[in-house]
């Protein structure tokens, strides 16, 4: 069977959504090989190296930032997430902050949705193309069936719930994001927590599992209660479960995943 050109250009176009690409910098493709050693000069120019963090003044992030080493990303998000003494703060110094290097690929910020003093907290892993398309985390697939798994206990994020990642910009293709980029977002996961102090955490999936609790492997840490220490010395109770977006997958896992929400239903009835 033939392949037409039209059928071959919306294959390519299919693919390049799926590993992420939305932007075209040309107008026609560029052919690296055929320039031999006389490069074109480049669009824009060089970017200046990134000035130290210093350790007294905060840290300012905007779009014209350069991407900075990691470990000062690390550094200056501590800084700003520490300064940050609500939710409204947390949210707008999120969405300012440009020292995760996912932000330049990304269409918005994915912060959080629900209510910011909601007895229960549920962070997943990274947004995905809906959620980047959006604005807010769980609006796709996995998103509307995790609504139904929290309204199944009496829950909702119009009403009770709070509904954050461990990173809050999209991976390209919706790759599982790298240590590094979990490491520059755990300061404000962490600021969250300490600010809403929810009854219950909940964590979607291995990601958030392992960001959190250092645990790998979902089907082992699932349905165990932790707890995480606030930094004010107080403790949160820790519920993993299967992510959602892994239940479409594997429906058969359901079953234990009702298990866990009873617990979780349970556990903050108890509270």
């Amino acid at each position: 069977m033939e392949i037409s050109n039209k059928d071959a250009a919306r294959a390519l176009l299919r693919w390049y959504t799926e590993m992420g690409v939305d932007e075209a910098v040309a107008a026609q493709p560029a052919d690296f090989h055929s320039w031999g050693g006389d490069k074109p000069a480049p669009l824009t120019k060089p970017r200046a190296a990134p000035k130290p963090v210093s350790e007294t003044a905060t840290p300012v992030f905007n779009s014209q930032t350069p991407t900075i080493p990691a470990d000062e990303a690390i550094a200056a998000a501590k800084t700003i997430a520490a300064a940050c003494d609500s939710f409204a703060a947390l949210d707008q110094a999120v969405a300012e902050f440009d020292g995760c290097p996912l932000k330049a690929g990304a269409r918005n910020t994915v912060f959080a949705d629900g209510v910011p003093d909601a007895d229960l907290l549920v962070i997943g892993e990274a947004p995905g193309r809906d959620e980047d398309r959006i604005g807010k985390p769980f609006v796709g697939r996995a998103g509307q069936l995790l609504d139904k798994m929290l309204a199944a206990i009496g829950h909702s994020r119009t009403e009770n719930v709070l509904i954050s990642n461990v990173v809050y910009w999209r991976p390209p293709g919706n790759r599982a994001p790298t240590p590094i980029e979990t490491s520059i977002c755990r300061p404000f996961v962490d600021r969250l927590i300490d600010i809403t102090k929810p009854k219950v955490l909940l964590l979607a999936g291995g990601a958030p599992t392992q960001a959190l609790l250092g645990l790998t492997g979902i089907m082992r840490a699932r349905g165990v209660w932790r707890e995480i220490i606030t930094s004010d010395g107080g403790s949160i109770p820790v519920m993993p479960i299967f992510h959602p977006a892994f239940l479409l997958r594997q429906p058969a896992n359901k079953r234990l995943a009702w298990h866990d929400l009873l617990a979780v239903q349970a556990r903050l009835r108890e509270g």
